[in-house]
């Protein structure tokens, strides 16, 4: 009995009543009495628990599995293949568990009726709207089997927290790692302003051409003609005798750049700030695109282009690399070199600026 003296069942009806509707139907199917609703709770109950363990493998994969890249041949390659697919099927599930278990909820414990309403408008409730609504509610709560205890509101609570904090974890984990950590070849705090180009102290960093990660070939003048480029990489002989930091140096992302040399009689922009970093008609620039990152693997020699394939953009190499067509704003980032009494090229600093696309702090540079 509830407080105003009649049963829930008669404030349902009254509810129904005094918002102008007629029950057609109305029957509370999931009763906990009700034999034949068990199997649906336990369908609704396996789904919550599916979707929480799903989440649960998930976040762990997010935070535990080995998504460091490992080049084929090598241990743990393939668990390494299976990071993005196992990830995108644990989330699939967990998000399909949870929302198989809400549909079913809602098909086939919640209270089922077919009626009909007379629109009216109101000001107000009245004390006895309130209380058939809070009976209304009430039903609906207990035909669920949703009671505070029960099993099915700590299963799809912990269900529905684990999921929400999975994705929590997956959303924001790119944001978590520190961008200024120290890199291999740099400064502590300030990976994104330097790359694998940066000197130290007394020490040459040669152009390195790309071939096999432990094959070492220097690039030299004669290696180009004119009007032709090659991708380069950066080179120190304190290396030499170790393969992993040989093949480590290949797989740095900021690290590519492509040495071009222009055609004879180009006319080349002056730009005071960049004198003495070419040599010749040799000129090194980031071969990552300053839009998106892509590989700007082209060049248009009749116009002294160099162009990403991916988005079309173009950069003028005898405007040092400025954008004049597409959708990247910045100048591909220039590499200064020369070449050493042996005749090797050598790098005589980093890049001119940021390699890749924009980020939150590029006008920060310190």
């Amino acid at each position: 009995m509830e407080g105003d003296g009649r049963s829930r069942d008669e404030l349902v009806r009254r509810s129904a009543e005094l918002d102008g509707v007629q029950l057609e139907e109305y029957r509370g199917s999931g009763r906990p009495e009700a034999t034949a609703s068990r199997g649906s709770r336990l369908l609704v109950l396996t789904c919550w628990i599916g979707g929480g363990l799903s989440a649960l493998a998930a976040g762990g994969m997010f935070l535990f599995w080995p998504w460091h890249y490992v080049p084929p041949g090598e241990e743990n390659h393939y668990l390494y293949t299976l990071y993005t697919p196992l990830l995108g099927l644990f989330l699939g599930l967990a998000v399909l568990g949870v929302a198989a278990a809400l549909i079913l909820t809602v098909k086939r414990l919640l209270p089922q009726e077919v009626a009909v309403q007379q629109r009216h408008l109101e000001n107000g409730s009245s004390e006895e709207d309130r209380s058939v609504f809070v009976a209304t509610v009430d039903d609906a709560r207990d035909n669920a089997g949703l009671n505070r205890r029960s099993v099915f509101s700590r299963a799809a609570l912990a269900s529905g927290g684990i999921l929400g904090t999975t994705l929590g974890v997956v959303g924001l984990g790119a944001f978590v790692r520190d961008p200024w950590e120290t890199g291999p070849h740099a400064e502590p705090k300030d990976t994104l302003w330097h790359t694998g180009w940066r000197p130290q102290v007394g020490e040459k960093v040669y152009l390195r051409l790309a071939t096999e990660p432990t094959k070492v070939e220097l690039v030299t003048p004669a290696d180009l003609e004119p009007g032709a480029s090659l991708v380069v990489f950066p080179f120190r002989e304190a290396e030499a005798d170790d393969p992993e930091k040989l093949a480590k140096v290949m797989e740095q992302s900021d690290n590519p750049a492509t040495l071009y040399r222009l055609p004879e009689d180009t006319d080349v922009a002056e730009w005071p700030e960049r004198a003495g970093m070419n040599y010749g008609d040799y000129y090194a620039f980031s071969r990552v695109c300053t839009h998106l990152g892509c590989p700007v693997g082209m060049y248009e020699t009749a116009l002294d282009r160099a162009m990403c394939p991916c988005h079309q953009s173009q950069f003028n190499l005898a405007d040092y690399a400025k954008p004049i067509f597409g959708p990247a704003t910045r100048p591909l980032p220039q590499l200064p070199i020369d070449v050493d009494s042996d005749g090797y090229f050598i790098a005589l600093g980093d890049f001119t600026g940021p390699v890749g696309p924009a980020f939150w702090l590029l006008g920060k540079q310190p």
